[in-house]
């Protein structure tokens, strides 16, 4: 994870989270938590990227819609970097 961007990094865990996550979806839930809008130029390159990674599987709905499935390496991913936060943010200790 630590060759990720920050941006691709929330992806990540935008995908982790949702149940059946489609481009659309992933970039309504980054335009809520930026409050700000995800133009298509910044966020297909980097779901490009983590599909690179090997961190998603991408997969096609129909001709416009693909979908998007965190592989195992990813929620490894995500995993390693909750322990590594955890020895250095107490929240509530």
């Amino acid at each position: 994870m630590y060759d990720l961007t920050g941006f691709q990094r929330d992806l990540l865990y935008a995908i982790a989270g949702q149940d059946d996550p489609h481009g659309l979806a992933v970039k309504d839930e980054l335009e809520e938590y930026y409050e700000t809008e995800i133009h298509h130029g910044r966020l297909y390159p980097n779901l490009d990227d983590l599909v690179e990674k090997g961190l998603v599987d991408k997969g096609q709905i129909d001709r416009r819609t693909n979908f998007y499935e965190i592989t195992q390496r990813g929620r490894r991913e995500i995993e390693a970097r909750r322990e590594w936060e955890d020895k250095y943010v107490s929240i509530g200790a």
